[in-house]
Parts: C-alpha cells; structure tokens; sequence
C-alpha cells in the first residue's frame, strides 16, 4: 500500500525546532542542530508539523509502505550519528515499544564494530532515561531551546496500560475494571504500527457507544484493540479510511468488529471500514453490531 511519509530536507533545516511540539507523536527531536525523524514507526503521516517550518524543510511523500522493520530503521539511521539513535531507542522505550527496542538494541550489539561510538555507554543512557534523578539534557543552543523539549501532547503519547490485577478504587469509594489494553483510541491519534495493533482483534466504536452501553468494557472491549471516531462530528475523516487500511495490510488486525448506534449518522463509520477493507490487500473478517440508544444491542452479524 502507498503510506504519506515525512521527508525533512536537512540542508533547508535550520534547526530552529518549531515543527517539534506540533508533532503529536513526539517523533520530532532538535539533535545536533538538525530537526531529525527519530521514529518512522509513530509517524501517521498527516503533516500537522508542515505549517510550523519556516524554511519549507518539511514534506510529506507518499512511497510503497512495508511492514515495519525496526532492523532496517536502525540501520539507516547509524549514518545520522549517536544522538540520533539513542532518541529513537529512548522513543520507542517511553512508548512502549519494547519488542522493536530489543530488535534495534540486537542490532546496535551484533553491528558494534562499525558504530564509531560506545554502544555500551549509549545503552546505559537509554535504560537510565526518563528517571526521576535525570538532568535535562541540553541537545541545541537555539533561543527557542526550552519550547522545544516538548515531544508532542501527553495526552497523545503512545503507551501499553498495565492491566491490574484487581478492580481498582476512585476517591468516591467506586470500583472499575477497566479492559482498555492502550492509550491513545481517538482515529485521529493512532498510529497503526504501534505494536498492540500487530495481530489484535479490533474494536471499532462510534463515540456515543461506550456511554450507551454498561458492559461495553466487559463484554465487548476485554481482549481487542480500541479505535473510537464520530462519523458525524469529526473532521478530516479520510485518514481514518487510510487509518483502518494500515491495520488491516500492515498491523495485519485478525478481525474488526464495528459497534454505531442506532442513528443513521452511525453508518458512516462502517461505510468508513468497507472502504478500507475494500482498497486493503488482506481480507479481515468483519461484525457490525448495532446499539440502541437504551443500550441494547439490536443486531450483531458478520458482514
């Protein structure tokens, strides 16, 4: 499939790094002067760092999409020195990503010869990041330095949620059991190649669903994948199309189930999934349920 790609033309950049925090997946970084891609894996494509250079360094080219390969990332990215590295490692070990760190880490080690740096000191520096005791490090000099250490809104960083072993207590004296497995679920947040996506079961939800539903979390969120999106209200909804299509050619998702209410704005969401199965390689099998606005379940069936 053709995937939109960021291309950051390194002779335009001046490494001024306003395109940084307007990078939702934090995937930009300021290292050695230069605005660097740190982490092809989480970047969705849709541009929203463009705007922000005043250089016009930054372009979007759409290019034949291959199944993620963190072995090939890291090796293309020795060229681009040390700094560049340990930010991508760093990245994909804040997000959770520890399958393809290992890859990339098994990597560095079988390839240390050729580095041209201490691969030992660089590891320790990964595993050590993100504690509490950490100085800030300093990556450039520009004025704007302090505005660019931001990777992006918290609020959409990627992350794995630990399951607890026990219902958990709010401050009210109220239980919950939550079976959200990943954060974030919003169409318009996820990046298909992040790995809870890779194989899962995926639950398609129109917004209004989980509030119309008591047993959303344990009878239909336990064990899937979440993507939520409003085909009414939102905008912007062909990437959801190119979205869904991702997860079925590249996440390679065993399944898809779909739940709308009962209004018609609902439909557009499956309308939004046969599109995508439509234009994808792979066939996934698919379930439409539908919710009344009471919370029942009017109808549930293969499609």
């Amino acid at each position: 499939m053709i995937r939109d790609i960021l291309k950051i033309n390194e002779e335009l950049c001046t490494g001024c790094g306003l395109c940084v925090p307007n990078c939702h997946e934090g995937a930009l970084q300021v290292i050695d002067g230069k605005v660097r891609l740190v982490s092809e894996l989480m970047c969705d494509g849709l541009g929203a760092c463009i705007g922000y250079c005043p250089e016009g360094a930054i372009t979007i080219e759409k290019r034949e999409a291959e199944p993620y390969d963190e072995v090939r990332v890291i090796e293309q990215m020795v060229s681009k020195g040390r700094n560049t590295i340990a930010a991508h490692l760093k990245h994909l070990k804040d997000h959770g990503e520890t399958g393809y760190l290992k890859e990339g880490v098994g990597y560095l080690k079988q390839n240390r010869t050729g580095l041209g740096f201490d691969m030992d000191a660089l590891l320790e520096e990964v595993h050590n990041s993100g504690r509490k005791e950490e100085e800030p490090v300093v990556q450039h000099q520009h004025s704007h330095s302090q505005a660019h250490k931001s990777s992006g809104c918290p609020g959409s960083k990627e992350r794995v949620l630990e399951k607890p072993t026990a219902a958990t207590t709010g401050i009210y004296g109220e239980t919950s059991q939550s079976e959200l497995r990943h954060w974030p679920v919003q169409m318009h947040l996820i990046n298909p190649n992040a790995s809870y996506f890779q194989g899962a079961d995926l639950l398609a939800a129109a917004d209004c669903v989980a509030y119309s539903t008591g047993s959303f979390h344990s009878r239909f969120l336990k064990g899937k994948s979440l993507v939520i999106a409003c085909p009414k209200l939102d905008r912007n909804t062909e990437i959801y199309v190119e979205k869904l299509k991702a997860l079925i050619d590249i996440a390679r998702v065993n399944t898809i189930t779909v739940m709308m209410m009962e209004v018609p704005c609902c439909g557009g969401l499956l309308q939004m999934i046969k599109a995508a199965s439509a234009a994808a390689a792979i066939k996934v099998p698919v379930k439409q349920m539908i919710v009344g606005i009471s919370g029942e379940i009017l109808n549930e069936e293969w499609i």
